[in-house]
């Protein structure tokens, strides 16, 4: 181990975890760690789902397992490339709970649940203005940029979208087009059909999604 290094263990779900913190010779700086974030992954009527939290339950990253490369390039892009480590949880979360009950028929489970982002300035006003659309609701790209102030930025509320990390419980898959299109979606746009219409009706419908994936 380096000169001048510290080790820091933290213990979570029984699984201890070994932080190396190093102080800067010269100056005698702490440099930040390693963020430890915890991954688990969660069988769901749309597929197997990857979900990330932090050591304070908040939700960093959620996505479909088979979209797992995208999500490791999302947290790259708003953490750092060295800047993170992902730990395997040993038991279910209470975020993974929450999950849950969203898919069983508990359609505000997660509406409030916390979640931490790391994008820029703008992409967090449209990702909080995206967790105030309602549940069994839907906005059009121009209806949200309006909504945050910026009636013009349409484009750039659509790319805010597309960097989103933290599928279903920051809804962009209640964003429609205009002319009430599906558009696109990270997921498919099979696995936002069925989430809209679940959360219409709160009926999970895992037989339909089957048949069109």
């Amino acid at each position: 181990m380096p000169a001048g290094a510290k080790v820091v263990s933290e213990k979570r779900e029984k699984k201890t975890l070994v932080r190396v913190i190093f102080i800067a010779p010269n100056t005698g700086a702490v440099v930040p760690p390693l963020q430890i974030f915890f991954l688990e992954r969660i069988d769901t009527p749309t597929g197997r789902m990857l979900i990330v939290t932090d050591d304070e339950q908040r939700l960093r990253a959620v996505d479909w397992e088979d979209h797992e490369q995208r999500m490791h390039k999302l947290l790259r892009r708003h953490y750092g490339a060295e800047a993170i480590e992902l730990s395997e949880m040993l038991s279910p979360s209470a975020a993974q709970h929450a999950l849950q009950a969203y898919f069983e028929g508990s359609r505000d489970a997660l509406t409030h649940w916390p979640a931490a982002t790391s994008g820029t300035d703008f992409q967090r006003r449209v990702w909080d203005a995206l967790r105030r659309i309602p549940v069994g609701h839907t906005v059009s790209y121009s209806a949200l940029a309006a909504t945050i102030g910026q009636p013009t930025a349409t484009r750039a509320v659509g790319l805010a979208i597309g960097a989103n990390p933290i599928a279903i419980v920051i809804p962009c898959h209640r964003v429609i087009g205009a002319n009430a299109s599906l558009t696109g979606y990270g997921g498919g746009l099979d696995r936002k059909r069925w989430l809209l219409a679940h959360e219409r009706t709160g009926r999970s419908q895992p037989e339909e999604l089957i048949s069109e994936v």
